[in-house]
This record gives structure tokens, C-alpha cells and sequence, in this order.
């Protein structure tokens, strides 16, 4: 099979793919894989076209199809893919939405697709929401009959939630199932509610195909991103047809393929445990891998795995290439205590060469670079502190301005108390007032607003590095342009962006860059972040102050590096976490209620410090040091 080719094949069919039961294709980045949808979608339209019939496409929304919109417009405008000849039926529609609303799935649909192609207006059919339960009926059975009269669709695009729902049929969904109304899953709202400024505003019903109507489609593809849906994709692949996982019932249909990047396939058997299914090429971080999860598996340390239990679990070929398990056991207990050091900066006068960072210089430039202000201290505040407190010249650069993240209520203490200080500017304050108090779900920010919202978030972070002991002149406020929509749904980034990012790494010229890379960040901001990092790293990485600079990636609130995969754990006395959690509380406006924490409901400061414990565990139970918590960090190669 070609590297690019999505073509159904029978799932299981090879040896390492035996416990998958949905034909999947993995792409090196969604961008790739996006432009092989579009053009199987584009060739479908030709085809149908040239024997003079209709192609009937079922589309979906969300974060997923988007580039495929983008290369399907591009087609279009580019070499000519015309649409008049498709009749197109989307997925789903929140209930009781204005189509205008820029939370409509109409809206949605127009703005990244149909006001940029040719197609028919009439051919057009997006589900109604603003009807009463008396016509709702009627009218699904209607939306179900035009399907089934054009000949059904000839190709369903599909996202895939948390839930393992598809469409908005929510666990539970009968696989009889046709378009209804439904209620929406409290962690389907949850992940809206960004879009929707909180989960208040989102709404608790929606109209949906059902399951059986996305199961006549002719064929399927499911597109998935990104790591926070790995397990998901594993149970909907690898598990059992179940009402509980929706989109596993598309086991049942027979030219069905999901799309998916290696982060979101990282939990399939063959790339998360592939010495249980086939021989291995044992490198370090394979190697890295398997002992740690034998060690997890086995409830055992390092030190007390016995031959038997290599042999039991698939490892047999390990101890074939390296002979005596003991030894294999002291030499990768050896490779996980090199990776711990309470010198992030390096130790001067030491001999470096298994230890994670150089001892020359002794006294570095650091550069941390914080997607939003709070995410250095939430993400690495104890590495953080033994920067400062070793020595090390510490630059802080905050890439947005993060004032999305600071609620109404917050907002409008600060104009109140600022009212109270300037009465010669009641006027200006009372606008803002008002603003606030007519403000709806759909409502976008003035940029008046914005910038207030935006100065709350700077003084909080001086506040931080000013406990932690940076000096102002070292905290950097970029506020990145491509942030400022005033919407969850953040601008295209452009050269203004990347010369911003620039600029900052040439003025420091430092020795060590820290970045946020925490990709499962569930509304995107992180990934941008990371992506102009990554950018001005290679366009600068000739310049000759780069050959001496290491880059460290750390992961924020809602996931950490597995331990197999760090290359520097940073342990923290008791005193530094107590230290870290204090540096997170100067974020008064991220505290006891923080807008968009996704689904889990925990403040940030109880998040970090829980996430760090558990990472001291994990050390602890493989045998390893014993600490009261730990930072871990990867080191990226430019």
C-alpha cells in the first residue's frame, strides 16, 4: 500500500494490526493527511460529475476538517474543482441557535467553506434547530427521506469527541438510531464551552443524523488530531462494538477508514506496546518504554523484574539481544537516574556527561516562553525557581496576552475600583460598564475591553516573577497579534507574529529555550505557540549564538511527559512546591473559578501540584529517588 493511499483495506489483515478492527491510517501531521481527504473528496466529485450524476456529501464541523475545507477551497479556486453538481448534508446543529450565530454550525459552514466554493445554494441542507417538538419530529423523518430519495450519501466526513461520539449521538445511541434531537453530554458542552464563554451558554440539546444514518453513507472517514484523543481512538479501533463508544459501530461498516496523526494514535497496540505483537527494533527509548511499562504492569521497581516476567510479557527478544536481565536491569535503572537533576541549567564544575544538561557555561540565559500568562508557573514553576535561585539569567516572554481568559466579573472590579480613583474619566468607565452588561454568548470583546482584560493578566504575571525574582526588564509581554480575535477561534498567525518571536531569541541570544509543548491544549492557543517557536528555530538556527542553545519542551495543566519519553526530571522539596503554588496564586483572575479549565474542574495550583506528586510516584515506585514532587521536560533537537 502507498504511504498516502486511504483506500479501505480489510482491518487486522496484517500481523502487527490483529487487534484493530476499523481500518486506520496513520499520517505524520493532520496538514498531510487533510490534503489525501480532499483530494479523494475532489476525485468523487469529478467522477460523479463525468457520468453526469450528483455526489452527495455528508460533512461534519469542529476543529477536524477544517484544513480539509481550506485544500477543498484551494481546489477550487486553484485548479478549477467546481461544486454544482454536489448536494451537501451536514451532521448536526445545536439546538435553538441563530444561524448567524458565530456558534451555528450554519455559520460554521459558510464561513470556512460554502461562501468560498460554487456551490448551489438550493443543494445546501444543514439541520434546523429553532423548531418546537411538535414539527421536530416531521422534520428529521423529512431530513432522513432526502437522503435516502438523492440515493443516500455517497461519502460521510466524520470528527470523532471524547465521548466517542459522532455527530452529536452521545453514549448510549442506539445503532437503529436515525436524526432526532438530542442532549448533549456534559463533557461535549464541556469542550465547547470556550466558543460559547463557559458551559452556561452552550446548549444542553442539539439535532443529530443518527447512527443509522451515518452508517448508510457509502463510505466513511473519521478524521482525528492530536493526543487528548488517543484513547478514545484506541477503544473505538482495538474495543468491542458498543452503544457506550458510538463511533465504534462503524466496525460494522464495510468501507469505513479513520484518519488520524501519531499523537492520537498512540495508544494503539502496534506503536504503544508493539513487542507484544511483533518484532522490534530495540533502540534506547524503546527500550525506555517497554521497562517502564513493565514496571507499571508488574507493580514492580527497576531493580526486582526477574526473567519471567520479560518472558511473560512479549520481552523475550529483548533479553535475547541483551543477554543477562540483571544487567539489563542496572543499566536502564542507570538510564533513568542519569535523566534527574536539581541543576536545570546544568552544574558548574561537574562532570556532565550523565547528567541532561552541560555545565558550560556555568551561568546561562534562559529564555522560558509561556503560551499564556500563568503557564510557566503552573507548567514549571519549581525548574523555574532553581533557575533564579542558581544563578542563571532568566528571561520570561508571555506569547498572548491571555485576556480571553479573564471573565466579566473580574473585568469589571478593575473598572470599577479604576472608576473610583479617576473621576474625570467616568465616562470611559461607564461605557465599558455597560458593555459588560449587555454582553451575550456570542458577544466579542471591543478591544477596549481586551486591553484591559489583557493589562489584568500583566500585572498578575509581574506579581509572579516578582515573587520568583525576576527582574522586570527580563519579563517579556509579546502579545502576539494572531490571539487577538476576541474569540475562542484564534487568527491565522502571520510574518508579524513570527518576527515578533524572532526578534525576542536574537535580542536574548540564549543558551536555553524552555516551551510550552503541551499539544492536547483544548483550545489550540498552545499548539500555535509552539508551531512560531518551532518556526523561528529553524530560521535561525544558523545563527552562530543558536549552535550553543538547547530547547526543553514542558507540558502544561492537562497532561505530563510519560516517563519514558522525558529527558530531564527536576525534583522539588516541599518548600518549592508550597514556593510554586503561592508564584500560581498572583493569578488572582485564574483562581477559584478559572474560565476554561476543559473537564476537569480543579483550580490549576491543585492540578500542578497533584500532576508533579504523581510524577515523584512514578520514580519512586520503579525504584528510583523518593521526592516530594517532580517537573519533567523533553529536549527538542532543531
Amino acid at each position: 500500500m502507498k504511504k498516502n493511499d486511504i483506500s479501505y483495506r480489510v482491518p487486522g489483515t496484517f500481523e502487527e494490526q490483529r487487534f484493530e478492527k476499523l481500518h486506520n491510517v496513520v499520517f505524520d501531521s493532520p496538514l498531510q493527511a487533510s490534503k489525501i481527504v480532499a483530494l479523494e473528496i475532489a476525485d468523487l466529485i469529478k467522477k460523479k460529475d463525468s457520468n453526469g450524476k450528483k455526489c452527495i456529501l455528508g460533512l461534519s464541523t469542529g476543529s477536524s476538517p477544517i484544513s480539509v475545507y481550506k485544500e477543498l477551497v484551494r481546489l477550487h479556486k486553484d485548479e478549477g474543482l467546481s461544486f454544482k453538481n454536489v448536494i451537501t448534508f451536514n451532521l448536526d446543529e445545536y439546538s435553538d441557535i441563530n444561524k448567524d450565530d458565530l456558534n451555528s454550525y450554519h455559520f460554521y459552514m459558510y464561513e470556512n467553506l460554502f461562501n468560498k466554493i460554487d456551490i448551489l445554494h438550493q443543494n445546501i441542507n444543514i439541520p434546523k434547530s429553532n423548531l418546537d417538538n411538535q414539527t421536530m419530529r416531521s422534520y428529521c423523518m423529512k431530513y432522513d427521506k432526502k437522503i435516502m430519495d438523492l440515493g443516500g450519501i455517497d461519502l460521510q466526513l466524520l470528527g470523532i469527541g471524547r465521548t466517542g461520539h459522532i455527530g452529536f449521538n452521545e453514549p448510549g445511541s442506539h445503532i437503529n438510531s436515525q436524526t432526532r434531537f438530542v442532549s448533549l453530554d456534559h463533557i461535549t458542552r464541556s469542550d465547547a464551552a470556550r466558543a460559547f464563554n463557559g458551559i452556561e451558554n452552550v446548549p444542553e440539546r442539539a439535532i443529530t443524523m443518527g447512527i443509522k444514518t451515518i452508517l448508510n453513507a457509502k463510505r466513511i472517514l473519521l478524521l482525528a488530531w492530536g493526543i487528548n484523543k488517543s484513547k478514545i481512538i484506541q477503544k473505538t479501533i482495538e474495543g468491542q462494538v458498543s452503544s457506550i463508544i458510538p463511533a465504534s459501530y462503524l466496525q460494522n461498516h464495510n468501507n469505513s477508514t479513520m484518519i488520524i496523526d501519531h499523537e492520537a494514535a498512540s495508544f494503539l497496540t502496534r506503536i504503544n506496546t508493539p513487542w507484544l505483537i511483533k518484532s522490534c527494533d530495540w533502540n534506547e527509548s524503546l527500550k525506555s518504554k517497554a521497562i517502564s511499562w513493565l514496571c507499571k504492569k508488574t507493580n514492580k521497581s527497576i531493580l526486582k523484574l526477574t526473567e519471567e516476567d520479560y518472558n511473560r510479557n512479549g520481552m523475550s527478544e529483548l533479553l535475547a539481544i541483551e543477554g543477562n536481565y540483571y544487567d539489563l536491569n542496572i543499566k536502564m535503572f542507570n538510564h533513568f537516574q542519569n535523566k534527574i537533576t536539581g541543576w536545570p541549567g546544568g552544574k558548574p564544575n561537574s562532570d556532565d556527561s550523565k547528567r541532561p544538561e552541560r555545565s558550560k557555561p556555568a551561568k546561562k540565559k534562559c529564555l522560558i516562553f509561556s503560551p499564556h500568562p500563568d503557564d510557566d508557573v503552573i507548567s514549571m514553576g519549581g525548574t523555574f525557581d532553581r533557575l533564579v535561585t542558581q544563578g542563571h539569567e532568566v528571561h520570561v516572554a508571555y506569547q498572548t496576552s491571555g485576556n480571553l481568559a479573564v471573565s466579566d466579573e473580574d473585568a469589571l472590579k478593575y473598572i470599577e475600583v479604576i472608576s473610583d480613583l479617576k473621576e474625570d474619566n467616568k465616562n470611559g468607565f461607564n461605557q465599558l460598564k455597560k458593555e459588560i452588561s449587555n454582553k451575550n454568548s456570542t458577544s466579542i470583546d471591543s478591544k477596549q475591553l481586551r486591553l484591559l482584560k489583557g493589562y489584568i493578566r500583566k500585572r498578575e504575571s509581574l506579581a509572579a516573577t516578582r515573587y520568583i525574582g525576576i527582574p522586570d526588564k527580563n519579563v517579556h509581554f509579546l502579545n502576539l497579534p494572531f490571539y487577538e480575535s476576541g474569540m475562542a477561534r484564534k487568527l491565522s498567525p502571520t510574518d508579524v507574529d513570527r518576527k515578533i518571536l524572532m526578534s525576542l531569541i536574537k535580542k536574548v541570544k540564549p543558551h536555553q529555550i524552555y516551551a510550552a509543548g503541551d499539544l492536547a491544549d483544548p483550545h489550540g492557543t498552545h499548539r500555535i505557540c509552539l508551531n512560531l517557536i518551532f518556526y523561528a528555530l529553524n530560521k535561525l538556527k544558523h545563527e552562530v549564538f543558536m549552535k550553543n542553545c538547547w530547547v526543553w519542551l514542558y507540558r502544561g495543566a492537562w497532561q505530563e511527559w510519560e516517563v519514558h519519553e522525558i529527558d530531564m526530571a527536576v525534583p522539588m522539596s516541599p518548600e518549592q512546591v508550597l514556593k510554586k503554588r503561592k508564584s500560581i496564586f498572583m493569578h488572582q483572575s485564574q483562581k477559584d473559578g478559572a474560565m476554561f479549565v476543559g473537564d476537569d474542574t480543579r483550580e490549576f495550583w491543585i492540578r500542578a501540584e497533584e500532576r508533579n506528586k504523581a510524577s515523584a510516584e512514578i520514580y519512586k515506585k520503579m525504584g528510583l529517588a523518593d521526592y516530594q514532587a517532580m517537573e519533567f521536560f523533553k529536549r527538542y533537537f532543531f
